[in-house]
């Protein structure tokens, strides 16, 4: 049986790796990106470039969305020249964005109007696991939907969760991303420590990695701090948003996200210092300099 033809929408850190395992896999696929340039080495494998989302969408019969925030989303989504407005009746619509969960309902309600269908499928990893088939979707919507898009998402990943109705993808994606950013921006804040106090740098963190604290992510982090190395895997300036919209989410159910919020503060001063385009462990450049 032949696949079904896809149009992915953004081709980012995260979104250029996807779109190349779908490729792979023998996907018809056609591409659009705000900078076409980034589309090149795909167009050359043998994707199909489009001037405009509703260009991308008018023929897929699967449309995925992967960029940085609800802004770009609703940009690429909405409007004359938008994914909507050019996607067949009857397409499956998916955003693998981090975004709000209110613009991630308002998207749902603009699909149905439109007699498409949508879910919500934001991923766990980074760069690496974009490019090599290893992310985890969380999915958010109906389970019947999940099963026709199935094998064009597992492609792309190692793990499809189904959390339940729409939005709630997106939302363990914020809860999940709250944690992550907390774990780093206390991981910087130990490493300044560790440097200013004069302990011996090295046997501090093996003793931390290899410990308690040494969740996966740390262990990571940690490497690319002591490189260092900022080559993004994951922007700071994205970590930033992804944590300032868990902030939001989590005051509209009455639990303020303190630790959240303490981060935040850390992690804006990083981007107002101009690391906000580098890997997230730039943040500890901000502490070391204080």
């Amino acid at each position: 049986m032949s696949k079904p033809r896809v149009a992915f929408l953004g081709l980012g850190i995260m979104g250029g790796g996807m779109a190349r395992r779908l490729l792979g896999a023998g996907f018809p696929l056609t591409v659009y990106n705000r900078n076409p340039d980034r589309a090149a080495p795909l167009v050359a494998e043998g994707a199909k470039l489009a001037a405009s989302p509703r260009a991308a969408a008018a023929n897929a019969e699967i449309v995925i969305c992967m960029v940085a925030d609800d802004t770009a989303s609703r940009a690429l989504w909405l409007g004359e020249n938008g994914a909507l407005a050019g996607a067949p009746k009857g397409a499956i619509l998916l955003d693998s964005s981090t975004l709000s969960v209110g613009w991630v309902r308002e998207l749902a309600e603009a699909a149905a109007k439109h007699g498409c269908e949508f879910l919500d499928v934001p991923v766990t990893g980074t760069k690496p696991h974009a490019a090599n088939g290893e992310l985890t979707f969380l999915v958010g919507g109906s389970a019947a939907v999940l099963e026709k898009v199935r094998p064009a998402l597992a492609v792309m990943s190692k793990t499809i969760t189904h959390l339940g109705p729409v939005g709630s993808g997106a939302l363990l994606k914020l809860i999940n991303n709250f944690m992550c950013g907390v774990q780093v921006v206390a991981l910087a804040e130990a490493l300044a420590f560790i440097e200013r106090s004069g302990l011996d740098r090295a046997k501090a963190l093996e003793i931390l990695v290899g410990g308690a604290p040494g969740s996966p992510l740390v262990k990571v982090v940690s490497a690319r701090m002591t490189t260092p190395d900022y080559t993004p895997n994951f922007m700071l300036k994205h970590l930033t948003k992804d944590l300032r919209y868990a902030v939001a989410e989590g005051a509209s159910h009455g639990v303020p996200l303190a630790t959240a919020a303490a981060a935040v503060e850390v992690l804006q001063k990083a981007v107002a210092a101009g690391q906000g385009d580098l890997d997230m462990a730039a943040v500890v450049e901000l502490l070391r300099k204080r």
